[in-house]
């Protein structure tokens, strides 16, 4: 945190603690300190090399930040039992005394965070804080933490490490902290975490393991902390997941596991997972496939994010039973094609993001069924049509990214035409989503395009004149091929209709060339016409 920024912070936060008019002062403001009301103090002086003197005996809340202090000396602030509230924060401290907060026997609230030479705490330092709930010891240089430096620590419900250099954790670290609700190791060093290390964390609700150097977890090592709602393994190495290591965690509702190594995983591991979980983060991995029953408990989940992966396939299954989700990512994966029915089940979706796959087409039915879509992310793919039908299911106008595709600007893109002709596209959407070809209109947006003017070329092979003279149009329900012919050309046109039993009826037209000149072929001379 940037000095200007914590200062910032600071004095928001206590000036919307600030009393009213009229409100008393301290009679006695400390030197280069700020004192917004009675009990609350702020010293921030980049000259201060010593904590202040004079405190009043009313100040209840002192923040020191962004100092020069280095040392904090026994009974720290030895003139004011009565503090409830102590933060040095960005400051450059780098020792702490045994007995520097023996007299504060009343604090609840104790930050340490941002000295980046404090890389050590001594045994007892926190000995007399009985009634500390709160304590931050973020980004300093600690190394090593004794076992009894929180033994005293019994009513302790909030833990920061973050930030450290921390590779181990001794097994009874955390033995007296049986009312902890919030624990915080993310940004450490730890290679691994025992069911022992958190055995007396029964009361456990937030546990932050995130960012560090995990590359296993054991099936037991949350036994423990059954009763967490929020577990944060993102940014480790783990490369699997044992079959139910997340099985005793029946009250989790957030469960991270972004930038790790997962290939792919036993459906043991989600399968019976505990129906609360609400959001579920796979973000990041190498993903490569999933089995169609993975997600299958997950009742609850309303958030699913599968973005970043190398998932090329996806089973239509996977998302059956997922009645709640609302949210699913599935953006940055290897995507060209998707089942039919895969969103079937998702009743209550209202986001969904495909962006940057490699999808070439997408089923005519692929988003039916899903009433409270508000946004579709389909950018940067490689779509050049869509069905035409895709979106007439969608019961409201929902936001729609499609720029950034191929779009093949024929008589196959009519239906995108008029639907983004029909639909409140925002205006810089419109302008980017924009024709990949042919080449006179490449670059063109597909909104501006005249429809006359989307028209197919008919295969080389199919023709007997130049296929460059040819061309297919779609509008208003009625096809049109408009060929320029020779004088001598012999082209017939056939048309063919397949019934639903595979009934083709076939149609030919021949139209007589008017005039009576004679080719070389015997034919009709006739000139240019339009059949």
């Amino acid at each position: 945190m940037s000095r200007h920024i914590g200062i910032a912070l600071c004095l928001m936060l206590l000036s919307s603690q600030t009393p009213t008019a009229g409100a008393e002062l301290p009679r006695h403001c400390p030197i280069n300190c700020l004192c917004f009301s009675a009990n609350r103090v702020l010293c921030s002086d980049p000259q201060m090399s010593s904590l202040p003197r004079i405190l009043s005996g009313e100040v209840e809340e002192v923040i020191v930040m962004t100092t020069p202090l280095m040392y904090l000396f026994a009974n720290t602030f030895q003139g004011s039992p009565q503090l409830a509230k102590l933060v040095f924060l960005n400051n450059a401290i780098r020792d702490v005394h045994a007995e520097a907060f023996d007299n504060l026997t009343r604090l609840e609230e104790l930050d340490l965070s941002g000295n980046p030479w404090l890389e050590h705490l001594l045994q007892g330092t926190f000995s007399k804080q009985g009634n500390l709930t709160k304590l931050q010891l973020n980004f300093n240089r600690l190394k090593t933490l004794l076992p009894d430096t929180f033994s005293s620590l019994r009513s302790l419900e909030t833990l920061e490490l973050r930030g450290n250099l921390i590779a181990t954790l001794p097994g009874s670290l955390f033995r007296s902290l049986q009312r902890l609700v919030f624990l915080d190791l993310s940004r450490n060093w730890l290679e691994e975490v025992k069911r022992e290390d958190l055995e007396a964390l029964t009361e456990l609700r937030t546990l932050k393991l995130n960012y560090n150097l995990l590359s296993c977890l054991s099936v037991d090592t949350f036994h423990n902390v059954s009763q967490l709602k929020e577990l944060h393994l993102e940014g480790n190495s783990l490369a699997e997941l044992p079959r139910d290591v997340f099985s005793v965690l029946d009250k989790l509702e957030v469960l991270n596991l972004r930038g790790n190594f997962l290939s792919n995983f036993s459906s043991d591991v989600f399968g019976s997972f505990p129906s609360r979980l609400k959001e579920l983060s796979l973000k990041a991995n190498e993903l490569i496939e999933l089995s169609g029953s993975c997600f299958y408990g997950l009742t609850s989940l309303t958030c699913l994010t599968l973005s970043n992966n190398q998932l090329s396939q996806l089973p239509s299954d996977l998302f059956q039973n997922l009645t709640s989700l609302e949210n699913l990512d599935l953006s940055e994966n290897h995507l060209d094609s998707l089942p039919e029915e895969i969103f079937s089940d998702l009743q209550s979706v209202k986001v969904i993001q495909l962006q940057k796959n490699n999808l070439t087409e997408l089923a005519a039915k692929l988003f039916a069924d899903l009433p409270m879509l508000r946004q579709l992310h389909l950018s940067d793919n490689r779509l050049q049509t869509l069905a035409p039908g895709l979106f007439t299911s969608l019961h409201s106008q929902p936001v729609v990214r499609l720029h950034g595709n191929p779009w093949q600007c024929d008589c196959h893109v009519s239906y995108l035409h008029d639907w983004m002709l029909n639909h409140s596209l925002d205006p810089e959407e419109q302008d980017k989503v924009r024709c990949g070809g042919p080449g006179p209109l490449r670059g063109r947006t597909i909104a501006s395009v005249d429809k006359e003017r989307l028209v197919c070329r008919l295969p080389e092979n199919r023709l007997m004149a130049d296929p460059e003279n040819c061309a297919l149009r779609a509008f208003n329900g009625t096809v049109v091929v408009n060929c320029k012919v020779d004088w001598c050309s012999p082209l017939r046109v056939k048309v063919q209709f397949e019934a639903q039993d595979g009934t083709v009826y076939e149609n030919v037209l021949q139209r007589p060339w008017q005039g009576n000149k004679q080719c070389n072929n015997n034919t009709i001379y006739n000139k240019t016409e339009t059949p």
